[in-house]
Protein backbone atom coordinates (compact mmCIF):
# COMPACT_ATOMS: atom_id res chain seq x y z
CA UNK A 1 0.00 0.00 0.00
CA UNK A 2 1.35 3.52 -1.32
CA UNK A 3 2.20 5.65 1.99
CA UNK A 4 0.34 8.98 2.14
CA UNK A 5 1.78 12.21 3.57
CA UNK A 6 -0.10 15.81 4.53
CA UNK A 7 1.21 17.01 1.42
CA UNK A 8 -0.72 14.11 -0.69
CA UNK A 9 -3.52 14.14 0.77
CA UNK A 10 -6.53 17.17 0.98
CA UNK A 11 -7.01 19.20 4.10
CA UNK A 12 -10.69 18.34 5.07
CA UNK A 13 -12.80 18.67 8.24
CA UNK A 14 -13.14 15.12 8.86
CA UNK A 15 -9.42 14.41 9.22
CA UNK A 16 -7.87 14.36 12.92
CA UNK A 17 -6.98 17.23 14.69
CA UNK A 18 -3.11 16.20 14.69
CA UNK A 19 -3.26 15.25 10.81
CA UNK A 20 -4.53 19.22 9.79
CA UNK A 21 -1.74 20.43 11.98
CA UNK A 22 1.21 18.22 10.32
CA UNK A 23 -0.22 19.73 7.28
CA UNK A 24 -0.11 23.00 8.19
CA UNK A 25 3.25 23.01 9.82
CA UNK A 26 4.48 21.40 6.20
CA UNK A 27 2.97 24.34 4.58
CA UNK A 28 5.06 26.54 6.63
CA UNK A 29 8.11 24.21 6.41
CA UNK A 30 7.34 24.22 2.48
CA UNK A 31 7.37 27.75 2.30
CA UNK A 32 10.43 28.49 4.23
CA UNK A 33 9.09 29.50 7.49
CA UNK A 34 11.73 26.86 8.84
CA UNK A 35 14.97 26.69 6.66
CA UNK A 36 16.29 22.82 5.98
CA UNK A 37 17.68 21.39 8.71
CA UNK A 38 17.11 24.33 10.79
CA UNK A 39 15.65 23.04 14.34
CA UNK A 40 11.73 23.54 14.71
CA UNK A 41 10.38 25.12 17.72
CA UNK A 42 9.89 23.11 20.68
CA UNK A 43 6.73 21.59 21.28
CA UNK A 44 5.23 23.98 23.82
CA UNK A 45 5.89 26.70 21.35
CA UNK A 46 4.32 24.71 18.47
CA UNK A 47 1.30 24.19 20.84
CA UNK A 48 0.95 27.94 21.48
CA UNK A 49 1.40 28.58 17.42
CA UNK A 50 -1.38 25.98 16.34
CA UNK A 51 -3.51 26.78 19.38
CA UNK A 52 -3.20 22.85 20.23
CA UNK A 53 -2.21 20.58 23.21
CA UNK A 54 1.44 19.50 23.00
CA UNK A 55 0.22 15.71 23.07
CA UNK A 56 -1.78 16.93 19.16
CA UNK A 57 1.71 18.43 18.15
CA UNK A 58 3.92 15.30 19.11
CA UNK A 59 1.60 13.22 17.12
CA UNK A 60 1.65 15.74 14.12
CA UNK A 61 5.72 15.72 14.35
CA UNK A 62 5.72 11.75 14.02
CA UNK A 63 3.97 12.13 11.23
CA UNK A 64 6.19 13.72 9.64
CA UNK A 65 8.78 11.85 11.03
CA UNK A 66 7.37 8.63 9.40
CA UNK A 67 7.31 10.62 5.99
CA UNK A 68 10.78 11.36 6.02
CA UNK A 69 9.84 15.58 5.98
CA UNK A 70 11.13 15.66 9.48
CA UNK A 71 14.04 13.87 11.71
CA UNK A 72 15.01 14.01 15.31
CA UNK A 73 17.96 13.78 17.43
CA UNK A 74 19.42 14.90 20.97
CA UNK A 75 19.17 18.63 19.68
CA UNK A 76 15.19 18.20 18.61
CA UNK A 77 13.45 17.77 15.44
CA UNK A 78 14.48 19.42 12.15
CA UNK A 79 13.25 19.68 8.77
CA UNK A 80 14.73 17.42 6.66
CA UNK A 81 13.21 19.20 3.17
CA UNK A 82 15.60 20.03 0.41
CA UNK A 83 16.37 23.69 -0.21
CA UNK A 84 18.13 26.59 0.02
CA UNK A 85 19.84 28.27 2.71
CA UNK A 86 17.85 31.51 3.64
CA UNK A 87 19.71 34.56 2.71
CA UNK A 88 21.43 36.82 5.84
CA UNK A 89 21.97 40.02 4.34
CA UNK A 90 20.78 42.66 6.49
CA UNK A 91 18.57 44.11 4.21
CA UNK A 92 15.87 41.43 3.98
CA UNK A 93 15.09 41.75 7.71
CA UNK A 94 11.38 42.07 8.16
CA UNK A 95 9.95 43.53 9.82
CA UNK A 96 12.58 47.02 9.54
CA UNK A 97 14.07 46.89 13.32
CA UNK A 98 13.64 43.75 13.92
CA UNK A 99 16.53 41.72 15.89
CA UNK A 100 18.10 38.78 15.67
CA UNK A 101 16.70 35.95 18.52
CA UNK A 102 18.82 35.86 21.26
CA UNK A 103 18.55 34.54 25.36
CA UNK A 104 18.73 37.65 26.09
CA UNK A 105 16.09 39.37 24.03
CA UNK A 106 11.82 38.94 24.69
CA UNK A 107 10.12 39.05 21.22
CA UNK A 108 6.94 38.46 19.83
CA UNK A 109 5.45 38.52 16.88
CA UNK A 110 1.70 37.75 15.48
CA UNK A 111 -0.63 38.42 12.49
CA UNK A 112 -4.50 40.02 12.43
CA UNK A 113 -6.89 39.98 9.19
CA UNK A 114 -7.90 43.08 10.16
CA UNK A 115 -8.82 46.91 9.24
CA UNK A 116 -5.22 48.27 9.05
CA UNK A 117 -4.43 52.09 10.51
CA UNK A 118 -5.87 55.06 8.33
CA UNK A 119 -2.74 55.86 6.96
CA UNK A 120 -1.76 52.60 6.06
CA UNK A 121 -4.92 52.14 4.29
CA UNK A 122 -4.33 55.21 1.76
CA UNK A 123 -0.53 54.26 0.97
CA UNK A 124 -1.74 51.37 0.23
CA UNK A 125 -4.47 52.28 -1.68
CA UNK A 126 -6.84 49.73 0.44
CA UNK A 127 -10.48 50.95 1.21
CA UNK A 128 -11.36 52.19 4.51
CA UNK A 129 -12.07 49.36 6.62
CA UNK A 130 -11.27 46.72 4.27
CA UNK A 131 -9.00 44.24 5.81
CA UNK A 132 -5.74 42.58 5.06
CA UNK A 133 -2.92 41.21 6.63
CA UNK A 134 -1.48 43.06 9.78
CA UNK A 135 1.72 42.17 11.45
CA UNK A 136 2.72 43.56 14.63
CA UNK A 137 6.13 42.80 16.63
CA UNK A 138 7.54 43.93 20.20
CA UNK A 139 10.86 43.36 20.97
CA UNK A 140 12.74 44.08 24.73
CA UNK A 141 15.61 43.68 26.52
CA UNK A 142 16.46 41.16 29.60
CA UNK A 143 15.86 44.48 31.68
CA UNK A 144 13.13 45.69 29.91
CA UNK A 145 14.73 48.57 27.57
CA UNK A 146 15.25 48.83 24.06
CA UNK A 147 12.07 48.55 23.72
CA UNK A 148 10.82 48.05 19.87
CA UNK A 149 7.24 47.91 18.39
CA UNK A 150 6.25 47.71 14.43
CA UNK A 151 3.08 47.56 12.71
CA UNK A 152 3.19 46.10 9.59
CA UNK A 153 -0.19 46.33 6.72
CA UNK A 154 0.41 44.11 3.33
CA UNK A 155 -1.06 45.18 0.49
CA UNK A 156 -3.72 43.29 -1.90
CA UNK A 157 -0.89 43.41 -4.05
CA UNK A 158 1.64 41.10 -1.98
CA UNK A 159 -1.51 38.96 -0.70
CA UNK A 160 -1.81 37.81 -4.54
CA UNK A 161 1.34 37.78 -5.55
CA UNK A 162 2.99 36.34 -2.61
CA UNK A 163 2.03 32.62 -1.94
CA UNK A 164 4.05 32.74 1.42
CA UNK A 165 2.07 35.79 2.72
CA UNK A 166 -1.71 34.25 1.23
CA UNK A 167 -1.42 31.69 3.43
CA UNK A 168 -1.89 33.15 6.47
CA UNK A 169 -5.15 34.42 6.10
CA UNK A 170 -6.76 31.49 7.86
CA UNK A 171 -4.05 31.63 10.51
CA UNK A 172 -5.17 35.15 11.66
CA UNK A 173 -6.65 35.42 15.42
CA UNK A 174 -3.96 37.70 16.44
CA UNK A 175 -2.65 36.15 19.74
CA UNK A 176 -0.39 32.90 18.46
CA UNK A 177 3.02 33.64 17.53
CA UNK A 178 3.63 34.24 13.51
CA UNK A 179 7.37 34.80 12.90
CA UNK A 180 7.77 36.37 9.11
CA UNK A 181 11.08 37.27 8.69
CA UNK A 182 11.40 35.72 5.56
CA UNK A 183 9.31 38.13 4.04
CA UNK A 184 11.31 40.04 1.68
CA UNK A 185 12.96 37.23 0.53
CA UNK A 186 9.33 35.47 -0.31
CA UNK A 187 8.34 38.89 -2.57
CA UNK A 188 12.04 38.66 -4.07
CA UNK A 189 11.35 34.68 -5.36
CA UNK A 190 7.93 35.88 -6.32
CA UNK A 191 9.76 38.11 -8.75
CA UNK A 192 9.52 41.15 -7.18
CA UNK A 193 11.68 43.79 -7.30
CA UNK A 194 11.74 45.89 -3.55
CA UNK A 195 12.40 49.49 -3.10
CA UNK A 196 12.67 50.67 0.15
CA UNK A 197 12.00 54.11 1.31
CA UNK A 198 12.14 54.77 5.02
CA UNK A 199 11.95 57.78 6.88
CA UNK A 200 13.02 57.78 10.56
CA UNK A 201 11.99 61.20 12.68
CA UNK A 202 12.32 61.82 16.92
CA UNK A 203 9.07 61.59 17.88
CA UNK A 204 8.46 65.26 19.57
CA UNK A 205 8.54 65.04 24.01
CA UNK A 206 9.36 61.94 23.69
CA UNK A 207 13.07 60.20 23.66
CA UNK A 208 11.96 58.01 21.04
CA UNK A 209 12.52 57.46 17.14
CA UNK A 210 9.66 56.44 14.43
CA UNK A 211 10.47 54.77 11.34
CA UNK A 212 8.15 54.69 8.54
CA UNK A 213 8.97 52.09 5.56
CA UNK A 214 7.19 51.87 2.31
CA UNK A 215 7.57 49.05 0.08
CA UNK A 216 6.77 49.06 -3.81
CA UNK A 217 7.88 46.87 -6.58
CA UNK A 218 8.91 47.04 -10.20
CA UNK A 219 5.39 48.32 -11.23
CA UNK A 220 5.74 50.95 -8.49
CA UNK A 221 2.67 49.26 -6.50
CA UNK A 222 2.69 49.30 -3.02
CA UNK A 223 3.42 45.94 -1.12
CA UNK A 224 3.64 46.87 2.84
CA UNK A 225 4.02 50.07 5.14
CA UNK A 226 5.33 49.83 8.56
CA UNK A 227 5.52 51.70 11.42
CA UNK A 228 8.46 51.48 14.25
CA UNK A 229 9.27 52.99 17.58
CA UNK A 230 12.08 52.58 19.02
CA UNK A 231 13.48 53.67 22.47
CA UNK A 232 16.30 56.42 20.87
CA UNK A 233 17.07 59.64 19.99
CA UNK A 234 18.32 60.36 16.33
CA UNK A 235 17.98 62.93 13.80
CA UNK A 236 15.74 62.91 10.85
CA UNK A 237 16.73 60.64 7.94
CA UNK A 238 15.37 59.51 5.04
CA UNK A 239 17.03 56.87 2.46
CA UNK A 240 15.89 54.93 -0.19
CA UNK A 241 17.46 51.41 -1.48
CA UNK A 242 16.27 48.63 -4.21
CA UNK A 243 16.38 45.42 -3.82
CA UNK A 244 16.25 43.12 -7.53
CA UNK A 245 13.84 40.29 -8.05
CA UNK A 246 15.69 36.71 -7.10
CA UNK A 247 17.05 34.81 -10.14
Amino acid sequence: MARTTPHDRPLTEGQPLYWRIATQLLDELRDGTVPPGERLPGERQLAEHFGVSRETVRQALEVLRRSGLVATDRRGSHATLPGLPVETAASLTFPVGARSAGPDAADRATVAWEAPPPEHAEALGLAPHRQTLVHRYESAGADGGGRRTAVTSFSAVALSEVAELARYRDRTDGTGSAQLRRAYDWMRKAGLTLHHRDAITRVPGASTVRVTRWVRDQYARPLEVTDLVVDAQQDALVYEFTLPAAG
